[in-house]
């Protein structure tokens, strides 16, 4: 049914942030810390009326093996080593009946692309923490774990086939939302008050979840309509600020699927994926469906952002001319998504941090003695003794900050 209500005129203002151990080292901490950031940006986080319901927190952490083989244990699923699985993290409706109807579709997808299907994880909540609105709208939130096949490399190439799997399910089931499914990365998130999202999700409680990375967003909604699935982090970004230009960016997103090609994926694979973009979905989540889907056809995911939000080039003298060249190459294939926008993104290896050229969206990062980057809106988001930074300084318009856990360098 036809409403007033379109989602290309919804924009978001919010507050982001980040902690990564530059030495790829996994703690709690950094999963505690960054939860703490969060719950310091209270006043960039929407809520309604009553107080007691937020316009959407979440968090973006790698999956923790340890944590998850004991959890997958107790339920009889027996997990291989670490990155031989993936996870999916989703939103179902309350309704027992289309939700086992979905469920069954995920498993039967999974066989279709030659993944063994290994069973489902109720997820333990608080739902007494929520406030009535948030509850009233809650879906029933499921992992489900899926093993990799022998012939499959760990990492992107896995993660591809999972990518197929879900964009297939997607097509089918329209009242489900999957947060995340990935042998990387796992997004918690929810229509929660900053303080909730702890709370409301026992997982992240444990001091056996450990992370070297983790994305936090408090989400203010200033002309949206906030739910659970609107919250963030998306699949790969944070995103504070607003895409201004996402119509024109969305359309030209459609109009290039008719010669679509890829290196990777087949005519009749493409052809499942498609469309790349979900226009009923928020700007961000747009500009996270396009890094998605050039990730997943072979692109590094710091070309993907340098590609999609570049910096102001075209009139800069100075530039060196074989950056230019790179710039102006690339804009024959894709306009730019402009804010004013700060942005966060994380395949699970990498995590970086950028400004789109109008570098309108302030962002802040210390470098402390332990090796830990830790970035946010403004200052003042974790207490960290003055004598502990090594470091202090901000984003740059159209310029990337970007750490990778794997080669262990900023």
């Amino acid at each position: 049914m036809k409403t007033l209500y379109e989602p290309q005129f919804e924009h978001d203002a919010c507050g982001i942030g980040a902690v990564v151990n530059i030495d790829g080292k996994q703690t709690h901490k950094i999963v505690d810390n960054a939860l703490s950031i969060v719950e310091k940006l209270e006043h960039r986080a929407g809520k309604d009326a009553t107080g007691e319901t937020g316009d959407g927190v979440g968090i973006l952490v790698q999956i923790a093996h340890v944590f998850f083989k004991k959890e997958a244990e107790r339920i009889g699923i027996k997990l291989g080593e670490e990155r031989d699985y993936g996870i999916g993290m989703f939103f179902f409706p309350q309704d027992n009946y289309i939700r086992a109807q979905a469920k069954k579709m995920l498993e039967t997808l999974c066989e279709k692309e030659g993944l063994k299907f290994l069973g489902w994880r109720e997820v333990p909540v608080r739902e007494n923490v929520l406030g009535k609105t948030a509850h009233d709208c809650m879906p029933a939130i499921w992992q489900c774990f899926i093993e990799r096949p022998s012939d499959v490399e760990k990492g992107i190439a896995f993660d591809r086939k999972l990518y197929v799997v879900r964009r297939e399910f997607e097509h089918t089931s329209f009242d489900t939302y999957v947060c995340s499914m990935s042998s990387r990365t796992i997004v918690y998130k929810g229509m929660f008050l900053v303080k909730q999202l702890r709370t409301f999700y026992t997982d992240l409680q444990s001091s056996e979840y450990v992370s070297s990375l983790a994305l936090v967003h408090s989400r203010f909604s200033t002309n949206t309509q906030p739910s659970w699935k609107r919250a963030h982090p998306n699949r790969f970004i944070a995103h504070n600020g607003e895409i201004n230009t996402i119509r024109g960016n969305a359309d030209r997103m459609l109009a290039r699927e008719e010669t679509i090609s890829s290196p990777v994926f087949s005519e009749e694979k493409i052809r499942e994926i498609l469309p790349a973009v979900d226009t009923t979905g928020s700007d961000s989540a747009m500009l996270d469906n396009t890094l998605e889907f050039l990730v997943m056809n072979g692109m590094p995911l710091p070309l993907a952002v340098m590609i999609c939000i570049p910096e102001p080039w075209k009139h800069d003298d100075t530039m060196d001319p074989r950056k230019k060249d790179f710039y102006h190459y690339w804009a024959t294939m894709m306009e730019p998504w402009d804010g004013p926008a700060a942005i966060l993104f994380s395949d699970g290896d990498v995590v970086g941090a950028t400004l789109d050229r109008n570098g309108l969206r302030p962002s802040r990062y210390y470098i402390t003695k332990d090796n830990e980057l830790i970035l946010s809106s403004e200052v003042g988001v974790l207490d960290i003794p003055e004598s502990q930074i090594v470091k202090k300084s901000r984003l740059m318009p159209g310029r990337i900050l970007l750490v990778d856990t794997k080669q262990k360098k900023l």
